[in-house]
């Protein structure tokens, strides 16, 4: 989201202001040995480069505040799955939820607040913390969640002559999961390709254009299930059927971490004067391995390497002094081991209506030209 670059990019100023200072006390000596001025070239180059654009291609924002208004939807859905003879898959999710709020921005500083909308009926213990860094040149993401105990049981496969139409939408306080993570991703085209210019609106992408994309990451997942409340609620209703768990989804906690790289794509459609339509997917190859578990062991390798998906979506009006837009991010984490597998979708959509307004003063002065 625009407003998250705030870390990022007070880092970024720290180094600018860092090298300024250099170069001050710089004029004040006579000489400078000629390799000291090589490496403060090199510093401000780099400073320079980090947020360089072509204006072809990408405007920049012109004014110093903004004011939005943003509702957010988020979704979470968890399935798991034994991989046994008698296969059987579970899916859960809680009721999505909706927040609204407003905002207010002044230049890389970015804060408002949000409410629920409705009756909550989310449980105890529900917590949440998403925060996307989005730069010309580099983007993070971070992300921590650990669900309430709010889950519905969605659908269910127990077996091919089993009737499981009595167990959906049932509400299952049996299930808890969590996840914390970091990823960091380069963007290779970034001069004339602006994430910025679809999730941030700090600028805009007056012509359509792409960019190769590669990330590392990693994340620490946990996932709780209590399998006898499970089949305490499957007994009872599914009855006269008689139906018991398969020994694959018989367990009480489980814990792993994964190292991921990734690759993607990401484009920017200009499809009309101040609209955007952006589609970007990365693909990682993730390493996951369980608390216990050997990490490198060959019995293991093949069955630990698996894929992760993350995509991101947006349409967008920009004319910089009003926009307005919707957007959606999409994660999607997998886990396999030898009888059990694991799939968490998760994910949030926004929509949003702002107004930027303080000139800056170098738009000012090419105001006052014309």
């Amino acid at each position: 989201m625009k407003k998250t670059v705030l870390i990022l990019f007070f880092l970024v100023s720290c180094m600018k202001a860092s090298a300024t200072c250099v170069m001050e006390k710089a004029d004040t000596v006579d000489t400078l040995p000629h390799q000291t001025e090589k490496k403060l070239s090199l510093m401000r180059r780099l400073i320079r480069g980090f947020d360089r654009l072509d204006e072809r291609y990408i405007e920049p924002q012109h004014y110093v505040f903004t004011v939005m208004l943003q509702t957010t939807y988020t979704y979470d859905s968890y399935t798991m799955r034994s991989t046994g003879q008698n296969s059987q898959r579970v899916n859960f999710s809680p009721d999505g939820s909706w927040k609204v709020g407003p905002y207010v921005g002044w230049k890389w500083i970015f804060g408002g607040y949000s409410f629920s909308l409705g009756h909550s009926t989310s449980g105890k213990g529900k917590t949440g913390l998403e925060l996307s860094i989005y730069s010309s040149q580099v983007g993070v993401d971070l992300f921590y969640r650990r669900t309430g105990r709010d889950y519905k049981l969605r659908n269910m496969r127990l077996g091919q002559d089993i009737d499981t139409k009595r167990l959906e939408g049932a509400s299952f306080d049996g299930v808890r999961a969590g996840i914390t993570g970091i990823s960091a991703y380069y963007i290779f085209n970034h001069g004339r390709f602006s994430y910025p210019a679809a999730f941030a609106q700090s600028t805009c992408q007056k012509i359509s254009c792409g960019s190769w994309l590669a990330g590392v990451g990693y994340t620490d997942n946990t996932i709780e299930l209590d399998h006898q409340k499970l089949q305490e609620l499957m007994t009872e209703r599914l009855a006269p059927q008689k139906v018991q768990l398969d020994s694959g989804l018989m367990f009480n906690s489980m814990s792993y971490r994964d190292l991921t790289l990734s690759g993607g794509y990401a484009y920017n459609w200009v499809f009309a004067r101040n609209w955007l339509f952006c589609a970007s997917g990365q693909l990682g190859v993730a390493y996951k391995y369980s608390s216990g578990n050997l990490i490198g062991s060959a019995r293991y390798f093949i069955q630990n390497v698996n894929a992760d998906l993350v995509g991101r979506f947006a349409l967008v009006y920009n004319d910089t002094r009003w926009y307005a837009g919707i957007s959606a991010i999409v994660r999607s984490n997998n886990y396999r081991k030898n009888r059990f597998m694991a799939n968490n979708t998760f994910g949030t959509m926004s929509a949003y209506v702002g107004y930027n307004f303080g000139l800056k003063k170098k738009y000012r002065k090419k105001k006052d030209k014309e």
